[in-house]
């Protein structure tokens, strides 16, 4: 890296940012910054401030406390010079146009844009740019709206549930799509739902719950905050169990709820029907364990998954609100 890239202002940056409406604080204190060149996803549960993160990124509402800056500058500024592209959820195809003349007009309003050909091959489109945007199935509406977000030549794209309501083929040709913007150096930030889609093509997760960060780093990072493994098997039943009377209560086994958390490695557990579920940073040393205590049966050993981490932030975050409340 030279020095010029070293001291070149974050794509994005929020320092204290802030958020309100009415009695609801939907971004609360957010401090985060985005270097050049960096996919980001923005996870959260509906109604954890990803929206209101969005709006105020690009300009479309004020902060009430804190500052939010664009390659340095205020997002007006940035938005006004082609550096931000943006693909929202809201927005109808218009009528009577193709998608050849939609994409040429929206570039026509940016001093510095992508040349309209290398837009409609970025987004997939060339083979449909001579179609009627109102025509087109509900993948290749998508792609025009990548394509529209590609149009003034932007260096920081943000996409919004990009693919929401897609088909897995949809889905897929639209993730192909942002990866080759992304391999030219370009910063990608994109909310989604589909967690499996944060876990392929971000380089970087940041989980918001109740407007505040929760969790910010690589996806390897984040699901290694929930223990590295899922470790689950059945308990043995107490003694003159028959088998209709399985699923048994947790007081009824004979390595009780309360000392699963003991075992080690453990970092936390949880019994759902006769079947405990153990969460571990050191799997060897929990199966080690268990088989010493001879309570393993149907066992399995899995890596934990993105959304076994965020279910347990999310879910952290909440009983550390309601614990907070009393």
């Amino acid at each position: 890296m030279t020095h010029m890239e070293h001291t070149q202002p974050a794509a994005v940056s929020f320092d204290g940012v802030s958020k309100a409406f009415g009695a609801v604080l939907a971004v609360d204190g957010v401090g985060l910054d985005i270097p050049r060149g960096e996919t980001v996803a923005l996870l959260g549960r509906n109604g954890a401030g990803k929206s209101t993160a969005i709006a105020l990124l690009l300009g479309l509402d004020e902060p009430d406390a804190g500052t939010v800056r664009l390659f340095g500058g205020p997002p007006a500024r940035a938005v006004a010079a082609g550096r931000v592209g943006a693909m929202l959820q809201d927005g109808r195809p218009i009528r009577r146009v193709t998608v050849r003349e939609l994409v040429t007009f929206v570039a026509s309003a940016f001093p510095r844009p992508l040349p309209v050909a290398e837009a409609l091959a970025l987004a997939g489109l060339t083979d449909l740019a001579d179609r009627r945007v109102d025509k087109l199935s509900g993948g290749q509406t998508q792609r025009v709206r990548f394509a529209v977000a590609l149009a003034g030549g932007p260096e920081l794209v943000v996409l919004d549930e990009p693919t929401a309501a897609l088909d897995v083929e949809a889905r897929r040709a639209f993730w192909a799509s942002m990866r080759a913007y992304a391999d030219r150096g370009n910063t990608v930030l994109f909310s989604t739902h589909y967690l499996e889609e944060a876990d392929t093509y971000a380089d970087r997760i940041v989980v918001l719950d109740h407007g505040r960060i929760v969790a910010d780093g690589t996806s390897e990072l984040i699901k290694g905050t929930v223990g590295g493994h899922l470790v689950s098997f059945d308990l043995a039943p107490a003694a003159g169990l028959r088998p209709e009377d399985l699923p048994v209560r947790a007081e009824e086994l004979p390595l009780r709820a309360e000392e699963l958390p003991l075992l080690p490695g453990v970092v936390s557990a949880e019994v759902r029907g006769g079947r405990a579920l153990l969460r571990t940073d050191d799997s060897d040393a929990t199966v080690l364990a268990l088989a010493r205590l001879g309570a393993v049966r149907r066992l399995e050993v899995v890596p934990a998954t993105l959304e076994d981490a965020f279910l347990a932030l999310t879910r952290d975050a909440l009983s550390q609100d309601k614990e907070a409340a009393r």
